[in-house]
């Protein structure tokens, strides 16, 4: 299994390292460079490892007739399609501006680039990574001309079946291996029931890959749990605001949602160090404060042979444990013994007629109990 992809500059990319976070700026900088450059720097505070926008040549991705077709209401900018999407667009000159401060604020930056042109502009630009979106990945001659450059390449998988997938792989592997796919669905929010999480393991499986999720959610719960699922990329938009004219804004985090997605995303793979279960020291102490331990009910002689009615439990727990309660009943005493006394080993002869329990989990022969057993 590939577990990992290794950027240029170093930073890796892959299960068992820091999730990868993009902020996907996309087209909600509205066409305005000093926007974008605002928002890099807000998502750099925020923590994200990444940035991300798009890039297209207008004439290079529609026709003359997309080109010219009607394009009103709230989120337009410009009467036609083509106009709307010139509005919208940065400049080359722009995004090397743009990569160049990602980079003095140790972020990566990457677009998905929507057409050859834009794509040999990003080769040009010496981008470290090529993300291919849900919407091109069926677009097998653009495909190919980004495996050819030769650089890792992320893959959303949104729209698509898993025989889709297999094609786009099959021309990406003719090159290289350095993919990472994302697991999607391209509705813009799309609903929690809709999203599928356990599909992230289904791509591991099937692709032996390193996988991540882009998220289309209004909320940030799906994208935190995505990771403590395997995810080593969570992508989501970003916008400074959601009321801003456009159809990404909605399906967008905010600046302060992006702040405290970072950081649930950090206190999740913080929770995730531990891989088997184990009692800390820190669990030790507080076991002796809360826990019980076996003490005398009542006044007695030594020689006396003990019943459950002789016994009880009570805090703290700095004596002799409850678990070992079956041993005790039938013990004789070595001495006289007191109310709410804690009982003590030195004081009682072992009836003999249970097995001594040695730690959690485990009988005197050191085996594990079968579940259920107890």
């Amino acid at each position: 299994m590939k577990n990992e992809v290794r950027l240029p500059s170093g930073r890796v990319i892959g299960h068992g390292y820091p999730c990868f976070i993009v902020a996907e700026i996309g087209n909600n900088h509205q066409g305005d460079v000093a926007l974008a450059r605002e928002m890099v720097h807000r998502a750099a505070q925020a923590g994200v490892s990444a940035v991300k926008f798009q890039k297209r040549c207008t004439k290079a991705l529609l026709t003359a007739e997309g080109m010219t077709a009607p394009y009103t209401g709230a989120n337009s900018f410009g009467p036609t399609y083509g106009e709307h999407r010139d509005a919208l667009e940065l400049s080359i000159e722009d995004m090397a501006d743009l990569k160049a401060l990602a980079e003095e604020l140790d972020l990566v930056f990457f677009t998905s680039a929507w057409d050859s042109v834009s794509l040999a502009q990003m080769a040009d630009l010496d981008v470290e990574v090529i993300k291919f979106s849900s919407a091109d990945l069926v677009c097998l001659p653009l495909m190919r001309q980004a495996a050819a450059m030769n650089r890792p390449i992320i893959l959303s998988t949104g729209m698509s079946p898993l025989t889709e997938v297999d094609l786009a792989l099959t021309e990406i592997f003719k090159h290289h291996d350095d993919v990472i796919l994302l697991h999607c669905n391209s509705s813009y929010p799309c609903p929690e029931e809709r999203i599928g999480l356990p599909v992230i393991e289904q791509l591991r499986r099937t692709y032996n890959l390193p996988v991540g999720y882009s998220g289309h959610e209004q909320g940030i719960g799906p994208s935190v749990a995505s990771v403590a699922l395997g995810a080593c990329v969570v992508e989501r938009h970003f916008t400074m605001d959601k009321d801003l004219p456009g159809t990404d804004h909605q399906a967008s985090l905010d600046p302060d949602q992006l702040d405290q997605m970072v950081q649930m995303i950090r206190e999740v793979e913080r929770a995730m160090q531990v891989k088997t279960k184990r009692v800390f020291p820190s669990e030790v102490a507080m076991a002796k404060k809360l826990r019980k331990s076996v003490v005398f009910s009542r006044d007695l002689p030594a020689g006396y042979v003990l019943t459950e009615a002789d016994m009880d439990v009570k805090c703290p727990g700095t004596g002799i444990s409850p678990l070992y309660w079956d041993e005790l009943v039938g013990s004789v005493l070595r001495e006289n013994v007191y109310h709410e006394q804690q009982v003590d080993w030195s004081q009682v002869t072992p009836g003999g007629r249970h097995t001594k329990y040695n730690g959690i989990g485990t009988t005197a022969g050191g085996r594990v109990a079968p579940r259920g057993s107890r």
